[in-house]
């Protein structure tokens, strides 16, 4: 497979290609090193990748057609790459949301219409559904976003639909739930909650603790999107760990694994849901795909991780 990761020096598109050059593929990787965090942790995610001889690393825009001419001999694009983070997508801001989600998906998708492109796998978001009625929740339930960001993420999984119905463009839309694991984001939570075990920072808890999530391994997500290439299958499927656990037990392991926090309690902020919940069963169906990776073994792998990380290099944040 000749395959593009865009967002490539990212927490999945990083871990997605190494396990791609491991499987023996060619892989051209795409960031544009934006500031949303520090530069540095995304230069070390691809430390390990540069030197590989099926791996090229290159720096560019995705809406400078430049850098979307590379997909065109592309067997398999794992569009990853985006604006992320709920919380930040408020206000002005919300303009990078819109050219970084929206316009470049767009220019991927018709540089790709009428090529011979065999999958397009794009990285969508829980956060589509806002506050889901029921719980847990399937694909054809409303998408009604209650923020910028999710807003950002379900146009774009809406303009894959309409490359793929009137492109031609084989497309599978993969909405991912609380990823979590090892080269995590540092404005993730599990991230920051590692921070305050390993360095003593402060870990902030938004409400009191009673909201729930469906945690999903990163390791897992990689083999759902690996699924997702090689299924011949068009459509939406959720990606979830397959069971909801609220904050609160999640502070308990991550105690348990870890050490202790230093927790303040605040208050929940703008576009937060309560609580997620993916039902599987489509990706099972479809895509022949599950979650193997249960929360506290998830968490343990990436208390190792993070313990070096935090403890060794300081200077991160």
């Amino acid at each position: 497979m000749i395959a593009v990761v865009t967002g490539a020096a990212g927490f999945i598109g990083s871990t997605l290609s190494r396990r791609l050059l491991d499987d023996g593929h060619k892989v051209t990787g795409i960031d544009a090193l934006t500031k949303a965090y520090d530069i540095e942790l995304k230069i070390r995610n691809v430390d390990n990748l540069v030197d590989h001889r099926n791996f090229q690393l290159v720096y560019g825009d995705l809406t400078d057609p430049s850098s979307v001419d590379l997909l065109r001999n592309a067997d398999v694009v794992f569009h990853l790459a985006g604006q992320a983070s709920v919380t930040s997508s408020w206000g002005r801001s919300f303009e990078t949301y819109a050219r970084n989600n929206i316009m470049a998906t767009q220019r991927l998708l018709d540089v790709l219409a009428g090529s011979a492109i065999k999958r397009f796998v794009y990285a969508s978001s829980s956060s589509v559904y806002g506050e889901a009625m029921v719980m847990p929740t399937v694909e054809t339930a409303l998408t009604r976003p209650i923020s910028p960001y999710g807003v950002s993420k379900l146009a774009a999984e809406n303009l894959c639909h309409a490359y793929q119905r009137e492109q031609g463009i084989p497309v599978t839309s993969l909405r991912f739930f609380t990823v979590y694991g090892p080269a995590q984001r540092p404005d993730m939570a599990f991230h920051r909650m590692f921070r305050s075990v390993y360095r003593g920072e402060v870990f902030e808890v938004r409400g009191d603790g009673t909201a729930t999530r469906d945690f999903t391994f990163v390791g897992d997500v990689v083999e759902a999107i690996l699924a997702a290439a090689s299924c011949g299958w068009n459509g939406v499927a959720n990606v979830g760990g397959g069971n909801r656990v609220s904050l609160r037990e999640v502070l308990a392991i991550v105690e348990e694994v870890a050490g202790p926090l230093n927790l303040r309690w605040g208050p929940t902020v703008a576009g937060d849901v309560r609580d997620t919940g993916a039902d599987i069963d489509l990706a099972r169906d479809a895509l022949g795909w599950e979650p193997r990776t249960d929360l506290y073994t998830g968490l343990r792998t990436m208390a190792a991780w993070a313990e070096e990380l935090l403890r060794t290099e300081p200077s991160h944040r």
